[in-house]
């Protein structure tokens, strides 16, 4: 880590909203962070680290890797079935958003972390693992992008760094519905299928129930100190 002190991160809950919003949200925020280490060292601990975690309506995406693709048909296609469509910058290809996942965005600055998108990926994983693991689940990486059991991916990721601002992140199946990756091949992976909290342990998992498990575990894996939203300045 850049620094002995625990970099400070502040929570923010977006609650339900819609891909798009939660996407212009992002952007402004990676803008705010590199215009601010733009005026100072990169690694500067004014600048604020932001996790924000939401809920989708509906929606599949696409990442960068998805060329040559008829957007508008997509789009109709989608739509037709309820569910918004958008390609955007993050990696990987397409996958589904929706009721029931855990959708975490971290804004970080790397330089008060450790300038490695390689470090901060496997940092991320590490979340997810340790979150799944205190629900009695054991998950795995693979050569493939995500957390899975088996074939099945419980957990999905996708992130995009400008000068080590990152933004996009992961989603976690807690109950989601998993009806909706039957209209897609999810990420691209032929052969392979996705699962959820809910479907491993037997047991109803709603995103409440995952919030602070996952919490938890993002503070202790990524050494850093939480900050809620409603807290007046307390630290966690």
């Amino acid at each position: 880590m850049a620094s002995a002190t625990r970099p400070m991160v502040l929570i923010r809950n977006l609650a339900r909203i819609n891909y798009d919003q939660a996407l212009g949200i992002q952007e402004s925020m990676v803008n705010k962070v590199i215009g601010e280490m733009g005026q100072s060292s990169a690694c500067d601990t004014k600048t604020q680290n932001t996790l924000l975690l939401c809920e989708h309506n509906p929606v599949y995406t696409n990442g960068r890797r998805a060329k040559d693709l008829d957007n508008e048909q997509l789009r109709n296609r989608f739509k037709d079935i309820g569910a918004d469509y958008f390609q955007v910058d993050r990696g990987g290809l397409i996958t589904f958003h929706g009721p029931g996942q855990l959708v975490c965005y971290p804004i970080f600055n790397l330089h008060q972390f450790k300038p490695s998108l390689k470090w901060y990926v496997h940092t991320l994983e590490e979340v997810i693992i340790e979150t799944c693991r205190k629900f009695g689940v054991e998950t795995r990486r693979t050569p493939d992008t995500g957390i899975w059991v088996g074939n099945n991916k419980v957990c999905a990721m996708g992130i995009q760094s400008t000068r080590y601002v990152t933004m996009h992140g992961l989603a976690l199946n807690c109950n989601t519905d998993l009806k909706w990756f039957t209209n897609i091949v999810p990420c691209g992976l032929h052969g392979k299928g996705v699962t959820s909290l809910t479907e491993l342990t037997g047991k109803e998992v709603t995103i409440e129930d995952a919030m602070e498990p996952f919490l938890s575990s993002f503070k202790s894996v990524f050494q850093c100190q939480l900050i809620k939203d409603d807290d007046s300045g307390k630290n966690s």
